[in-house]
């Protein structure tokens, strides 16, 4: 039964992204034009919302996949705290209520989503629609089951869905077969996906991500600029400004003869950069700079696919999609289809690009693409968690209706 609702569920994304492709590739007279936009704002009160809650940024909009989200927004929130002494003192606290893709402070999440939803995408109380998520590699079960209660007793939402994000980064590129390597701010997933399902068993998560790579910046700064005060905030902005990915490894271990860049933080200090900037895409497929035993990202990915049956080798190496704010590291594309040339497999990975009518930048939010495709298509027809469905199962209905 599941089967068959995965396949008429995949008929009708690639139906959808077809649909997109033919109208972004016609002409429309002017006059067409001011309609079709018209149009579009009404349709747009009637959407379903889309979130793609990351660890370092969360993506929300109402479901029209030719468009970007409307909010990307920091997840890390500030919560004034009031000192109990007897003189009373406010302090701004730091909150992360997603740590590694996962929702970890719930108090946190719910304030967030209360201000996306009713004062980011203009929800009002008691008038609320459908909401789909997407949902990292391996979720646990009781996040997932937390998440719909919230949505549904807190939220009063119409409907709900739940989606894996690499499924999603798939249909945002017009595939339901493929393998997604997703290298975000604090974990890199990599999964292979047939048919439109994700096969766990094949599947790797990483505890790692863009949070060591500015650990590892800051490191290295700290080396060739002993006498600097860095705080993390900082090294972030320079790791998103300067970090590049060297060809390969022979032209890596030429960056030690690099030119030097001065740079001058906020405070005015002015920092040198060099081989630094090198170093942090260079983890990624050299793991041991990290201090880890483990193959670079091309060769898990490779070995990761032939744990899985041969005859879809070629099926999901020649499918490959690159997601997650990491991947847009300057070099890194290149540096990617050099190592896969080089690779021991007799198919090497290929990457599969965008349409052209999307964003330059999908692959920073390719999952939230993915759910705003899926929500024309689960809402519709009634293929989605309803209040009533809620009511009747609780919570746990979300493994059943949510795959």
């Amino acid at each position: 039964m599941a089967d068959d609702k995965r396949k008429n569920t995949r008929n009708d994304v690639v139906f959808i992204f077809d649909t997109l492709f033919s109208v972004s590739q016609s002409s429309v007279s002017s006059s067409q034009s001011l309609f079709f936009a018209s149009f579009y704002l009404v349709l747009l009160a009637m959407e379903a919302l889309v979130v793609d809650a990351g660890s370092k940024l969360l993506k929300a909009g109402a479901a029209v996949p030719d468009q970007s989200p409307a909010m990307i927004i920091p997840s890390q929130m500030k919560r004034m705290v009031d000192d109990d002494g007897p003189s009373t003192v406010s302090e701004d606290v730091t909150l992360d209520p997603i740590e590694r893709g996962f929702i970890r402070d719930w108090d946190a999440m719910e304030d967030l989503l209360r201000y996306v939803v009713y004062t980011g995408l203009g929800w009002e109380e008691g008038s609320e629609g459908n909401i789909l998520f997407t949902d990292p590699l391996s979720t646990p079960k009781a996040i997932r089951e937390q998440l719909v209660q919230l949505m549904f007793e807190t939220f009063n939402v119409s409907g709900f869905y739940a989606s894996e994000q690499a499924v999603l980064s798939l249909y945002a590129v017009g595939r339901i077969s493929g393998c997604t390597l997703d290298i975000g701010h604090g974990k890199i997933d990599i999964a292979p996906v047939l048919e439109g399902a994700v096969q766990h068993i094949a599947s790797k998560r990483f505890e790692l991500g863009g949070t060591e790579l500015t650990k590892l910046l800051a490191q290295e700064l700290g080396k060739s600029n002993p006498s600097m005060s860095l705080s993390m905030s900082d090294v972030e902005k320079l790791k998103e400004q300067y970090a590049n990915c060297a060809e390969d490894e022979i032209a890596y271990e030429k960056t030690q003869n690099c030119e030097i860049e001065q740079h001058t933080l906020p405070d005015g200090q002015v920092i040198s950069i060099g081989r630094e900037r090198y170093s942090v895409g260079e983890a990624l497929f050299q793991p041991s700079i990290l201090g880890l035993e483990e193959h670079g990202i091309v060769e898990q990915l490779v070995r990761i696919i032939s744990t899985v049956s041969s005859e879809n080798h070629r099926q999901l190496l020649e499918n490959t999609v690159l997601c997650g704010g990491t991947t847009s590291m300057t070099g890194f594309e290149t540096r990617f289809q050099k190592e896969a040339s080089l690779c021991s497999s007799a198919i090497r990975p290929t990457l599969v690009k965008p349409p052209e009518y999307m964003q330059e930048d999908v692959g920073l939010y390719s999952a939230w693409v993915g759910g705003a495709i899926l929500a024309k298509v689960v809402f519709p027809q009634n293929q989605h968690v309803t209040k009533a469905d809620y009511d009747e199962t609780g919570p746990s209905v979300v493994h059943r209706k949510c795959f």
